[in-house]
């Protein structure tokens, strides 16, 4: 498994890592039916392929508890990241998952999450997507500070999408961004880079670009944008447009990981075969980037 270093923490995570959000159950989002042991046996798959990074948090319904129950004795085995300034409030039938960004709920989430996952530290702590605004008013970095000096956290984050995450980019005080990118959602193409250059590791959300929304926002037809761009032309013999798609994410040569989530083995399967392929051959990317380009310009044109 390719490893990179996410940038001044110096970890060396596999390239692909895990997105455990897939393993949160059907009280948040609408998530899938699951059980304990399909929990167990995805989060046993996935340290036994070799991937060393896996992220969650804290208002990802089950999934830290699975992770504390189901593969705390193999901690030495990966580096652990979640997310903070979340809530889960209990509706009867799901939970809503406001977020309260004070300095009370953070610490409130560090020892709950340490709890669940059934651990002493966390590599990563996240905050999980708030506003300049909100990150300014609430102090939080300096509480994430705090918190690091615990002893608690070794290294901290944000997970942010533009026009913030220049800001925080800017701010110098994370050590790694996660943001939302891929061949169909090549909004934050540059800004890896810039994060990467500031010294910062970078994790890849949506990295396959599923669903109608990405880091919060809205997307065209994912399919609508491959079509206009002509990729099926890219294709290996016998490779599929998601593996295409996840070869893209790892052809950036400024990301550092890319968090790819799954409940089901042989999806996860599917995923190590294109990792082990590697990232696109670089005539076949620029090619790519090239025809996305020039889609989206006549998108634009026809706006």
């Amino acid at each position: 498994m390719q490893k990179a270093v996410l940038g001044r923490t110096g970890l060396e995570v596999t390239r692909l890592g895990f997105g455990a959000m897939e393993i949160r159950g059907t009280r948040v989002w609408n998530g899938r039916p699951l059980m304990d042991e399909d929990a167990e046996r995805i989060l046993n798959a996935v340290l036994d392929a070799g991937i060393n990074f896996i992220d969650t948090s804290y208002d990802y319904g089950l999934s830290e508890s699975y992770i504390g129950r189901y593969i705390n004795h193999r901690r030495s085995e990966y580096f652990l990241a979640t997310k903070c300034g979340c809530t889960l409030v209990d509706c009867g039938d799901h939970f809503e998952t406001p977020h309260v960004w004070t300095r009370e709920n953070l610490l409130s989430n560090i020892e709950t999450s340490l709890k669940r996952m059934n651990t002493d530290y966390i590599d990563l702590l996240q905050l999980h997507n708030p506003t300049v605004q909100q990150t300014e008013d609430g102090q939080l970095i300096e509480v994430l500070q705090d918190i690091q000096a615990s002893g608690k956290v070794r290294w901290i984050g944000v997970s942010s999408t533009m026009p913030h995450i220049t800001t925080y980019i800017e701010s110098g005080a994370f050590d790694t961004f996660q943001l939302p990118y891929s061949a169909l959602d090549r909004d934050h193409e540059q800004i890896i880079t810039a994060a990467a250059q500031a010294g910062a590791g970078t994790i890849v959300r949506g990295g396959v670009c599923k669903g109608e929304t990405n880091g919060g926002r809205e997307l065209p037809d994912r399919w609508a944008v491959w079509e206009n761009a002509g990729l099926d032309d890219l294709l290996d013999v016998g490779e599929s447009r998601t593996g295409f798609l996840l070869r893209y994410t790892l052809s950036h040569p400024d990301m550092s990981t890319t968090i790819v989530g799954t409940k089901n083995p042989s999806h996860l399967a599917d995923n190590l075969r294109m990792v082990e392929k590697g990232p696109l051959s670089t005539d076949v990317y620029e090619e790519a980037r090239r025809r996305l380009h020039l889609s989206s310009q006549e998108t634009e044109s026809h706006a």
